[in-house]
């Protein structure tokens, strides 16, 4: 019989939160069970092992950057897409580090297709990119460049892998302003 309280939802949004606390990667059933004040084995009337939980908890987490990035953007462009897309990336990352790790988790591809988070996405980073007139293949190639240069400094500042004695609120926005250069002279480099 299931517990009062307890829902598939309830679930993936507990185990979405305890991600962000102890990380995603430590992120396992006994740890949910233990938050909930059950055992392991109540777990699997809502979910089907540690595996569903963790595809459940990276298309919530898709969903959720999905909407915050689309609302970053909207009725903006060029510039300041650019600067609204990357700092609502960069708070997400460094803000909420076990849900940007359920990002990238690998989600069967059957399951993947039946959520729009990934595909908003996508579509965001489409969007901020219209203000730099690209057509394909540059398109694309741009998305990987954004999506990469942003990844790369949320991940290194997550995990505190930044040292140097040097701002890193300028070493973003340097980052970002040199993107944007990139992104408005595309077609001249």
């Amino acid at each position: 019989m299931p517990r009062v309280g307890i829902t598939p939802d309830a679930l993936v949004s507990a185990a979405a939160d305890l991600a962000d606390e102890i990380g995603f990667e430590n992120l396992t059933l006994a740890a949910l069970a233990k938050h909930f004040g059950v055992r392991d084995a109540s777990l699997y009337t809502h979910i089907r092992g540690l595996a569903d939980l963790q595809e459940r908890v990276a298309l919530r987490a898709l969903g959720e950057w999905g909407d915050a990035l689309g609302q970053a953007v909207a009725g903006r462009s060029g510039y300041d897409a650019l600067v609204a897309f990357a700092d609502t990336y960069r708070a997400l990352a460094t803000g909420h580090p076990g849900r940007y790790a359920a990002t990238r988790h690998p989600v069967p591809a059957e399951r993947l297709d039946g959520s729009a988070g990934a595909a908003r996405i996508i579509e965001a980073c489409y969007a901020l990119l219209r203000g730099y007139d690209l057509t394909e293949p540059d398109a694309t190639d741009a998305v990987r460049l954004l999506r990469s240069t942003l990844h790369g400094f949320s991940d290194l500042e997550a995990t505190n892998a930044f040292t140097a004695d040097h701002s890193l609120d300028t070493s973003w926005r340097r980052a970002v302003d040199k993107l944007h250069h990139v992104l408005a002279h595309w077609s001249e480099i």
